[in-house]
């Protein structure tokens, strides 16, 4: 039981701890701490409660936060780290009215990280009834450098974008100029509704785009105002301009494409970043104002390409003298070089005659790619340069989808999926060079009448014992469906693995992978006889079937597509095929040119030694309708194997189909010989 007297005691206690509790000081130190962990965490309007009565009769409450946000904002301050700095606490601080106590300061900003240490004076009033320390805060708190009256600055030098160059130093996409079409809105006088319209009519764009452009907020009598720019080539045009009164022309720096639409799927371009884009890339130095690429390598490489800008953060005194407080230095972006051979692309595009296709021309023995093209195109110049409303319409609505990436697509690849087929099968020892089928009709289906209606249908039916050679010569569709169906599904696919069917082409651009059929899986019957001859479901990329023909002058190793000059060669996958293999397929090849019989003999020539296969591919709904046809060749100099080139033109089925393609990749190889 607690005795009264032990009561009174405990109360007298609490008591006693209550009153020296209530009593305890305030301290400076404390209220350094409070404030700087407020400022770490940019609470600047609990800071300014803070500040003494001198502070805040020098600035106002908004004043002060406006300013701190808006300096923060546009320095891109991040990290930010405000701490007391170590200081012995004495029993007469408390007797002061007033004392310094240091502080320091760290952030990450737009030219690098900034810190510094500062004195921080802070004085004991009473605001509000309660005597506690304020800080005596002044402009030195943001930078000690900065002044009551002084700016503080940004000056903002540009990081060039990186350069795309092919494998002999031509450029691919480059940082040149253009010539900015513009009005100085004084020198109009009375004409200026002439003006307009005439400017208009020649830029093909209506008065109300000039009207806004001229009406923008900054714009004065004597300024030049950018309407529109034009590419230095178009001279007509700029020509044209200076002829219109109050009209002027000045030249600007822009990316540049000097191989326009040849290379434009390839290379892509540049344009304004999009809030979306923004949105996502925020974290990684961009800004509204940026370009980024938007196709093609230049979106690809985006992250090698782009520049770094530096930065100067600085105070402009009142006598106009500068102090810097930060400073980075611009870094380019890399410059890229491809083995592209950009005369090569030109030649192949140019040769395509802007009929709808897409080419693919590798080195056999390296893997590198000398040019990938897709036809027709666009020029990325116009893209660059702002391409009006009316053009990109006319794009979008041509039947032949220019804006369509065509070597990013799949096909069917018809008869040129043949050789593959014929090596799978000497591989499995399905059949032997020597080995010969009897087919005597141009229509064939199995004996069990499993097959209804459905028949397989040759060209020619000049051949009844039928060998892997005179089936290549003759391009036999019976020959290699007789040859799947031997393979059975489960052989054949495996053998469709090897040549990397079914999985990512091991190549930087985003290509779809090939496909053997729409399941990925093979049945017996029809679609597996129609499969072996490059029909029914299957799919390839034009660059997968030109490098599926690597195997046969590499011994068996198919051969990793490279873009990069300098990049090693790789080999994709080792001896899918054995070298004795690759040898009796590429002697076909060769036979298929040479041979009068063979379906690309009109690709003969004396001086240039080709070997290749021809492709028709059908499109059409049901079996025995007509339907477009694509045309298909893949063909390289047997000799000297420097070259290998795979293209399909579309819509051949006027043009005696892969003819029309022979005659084009064959016209391709003597251009380049005579280069």
């Amino acid at each position: 039981m607690i005795k009264r007297g032990m009561v009174s005691f405990f109360i007298i206690m609490i008591s006693s701890i209550l009153l020296s509790s209530c009593s305890e000081k305030p301290s400076p130190h404390d209220a350094l701490q409070k404030y700087t962990k407020l400022w770490t965490n940019q609470q600047f309007e609990d800071m300014y409660a803070m500040l003494s009565k001198q502070a805040k009769q020098n600035i106002s409450k908004e004043n002060f936060i406006n300013r701190y946000k808006k300096i923060y904002k546009d320095i891109k301050v991040t990290n930010l780290s405000v701490k007391p700095l170590p200081a012995e606490e004495k029993k007469e601080d408390d007797k002061k009215e007033q004392i310094k106590l240091p502080f320091s300061v760290k952030m990450n900003t737009i030219a690098g990280p900034i810190q510094f240490e500062h004195e921080a004076l802070l004085v004991k009033e009473k605001q509000h009834d309660d005597e506690q320390w304020y800080v005596q805060w002044d402009t030195t708190y943001i930078f000690p450098q900065l002044q009551k009256g002084d700016k503080v600055l940004i000056a903002i030098t540009a990081g060039k974008r990186g350069e795309i160059y092919d494998r002999n130093g031509l450029p691919l996409a480059m940082n040149g100029a253009a010539y900015e079409i513009g009005i100085v809105p004084g020198k109009m006088g009375e004409n200026e509704e002439s003006i307009k319209k005439q400017l208009a009519e020649l830029l093909h764009i209506p008065v109300e785009y000039i009207n806004e452009k001229l009406n923008a907020a900054w714009v004065q009598p004597d300024y030049f105002v950018p309407i529109q720019k034009a590419a230095k080539s178009e001279t007509a045009l700029l020509e044209s301009a200076l002829n219109i009164q109050a009209v002027a022309v000045k030249e600007v720096a822009e990316r540049e494409y000097p191989f326009a639409e040849a290379a434009a799927h390839l290379v892509g371009y540049i344009g304004n970043i999009t809030d979306e884009e923004l949105s996502k890339l925020k974290n990684k130095g961009y800004s509204p104002s940026d370009r980024i690429g938007k196709r093609g390598l230049e979106e690809l490489f985006e992250e090698r390409l782009k520049g770094q800008d530096g930065a100067k953060i600085y105070i402009e005194k009142k006598d106009g003298s500068t102090v810097t407080v930060a400073e980075s230095k611009p870094k380019n972006g890399e410059t890229i070089t491809l083995t592209i051979d950009a005369k090569l692309q030109k030649t192949i595009y140019e040769n395509m005659k802007r009929r709808a296709g897409t080419a693919a021309a590798i080195h056999p023995l390296t893997g590198e790619i000398l040019a990938l093209v897709s036809s027709p195109s666009f020029n990325p110049n116009e893209f660059v340069l702002g391409i009006s409303a009316e053009e990109y319409k006319k794009l979008e609505n041509n039947p032949l989808k220019p804006l369509i990436n065509r070597f990013a697509a799949t096909y069917a690849p018809g008869s040129a999926i043949k050789p593959i087929i014929g090596a799978i099968g000497l591989e499995k020892g399905i059949i032997t060079p020597e080995q010969t089928k009897t087919i005597v009709e141009k229509k064939w289906q199995p004996k069990d009448g499993s097959w209804g209606n459905y028949f397989v249908t040759r060209v020619s039916d000049r051949l009844q014992n039928v060998n892997l050679q005179n089936a290549l010569i003759y391009s036999d569709n019976i020959y290699f469906a007789m040859a799947g169906l031997d393979l059975g599904p489960n052989k054949l696919k495996e053998g469709l693995h090897s040549f990397g069917f079914g999985e990512k082409l091991p190549f930087p651009y985003p290509i779809p992978s090939s496909q053997i059929s729409n399941t990925g899986e093979l049945k017996t019957g029809p679609q597996l006889a129609d499969t072996a001859y490059g029909q029914g479901q299957m799919q390839m990329s034009i660059l997968h079937l030109a490098a599926a023909y690597t195997p046969f002058v590499n011994n068996g190793d198919l051969l990793q597509p490279i873009l990069e000059k300098g990049q090693q060669k790789t080999v994709w996958k080792q001896q899918i095929i054995s070298a004795k293999t690759a040898s009796i397929i590429a002697e076909g090849l060769k036979q298929i040119v040479a041979n009068p019989n063979g379906t690309a003999h009109g690709a003969y020539m004396k001086d240039i030694i080709l070997a290749g296969k021809t492709g028709t591919a059908e499109l059409k709904d049901k079996k025995g309708e007509k339907g477009k046809e694509n045309g298909l060749f893949v063909a390289y100099n047997a000799n000297h194997p420097d070259l290998l080139i795979a293209m399909l033109i579309e819509d051949v089925q006027n043009d005696h189909g892969s003819k029309y393609v022979v005659n084009i990749v064959k016209n391709i190889f003597q251009t380049v010989k005579s280069h």
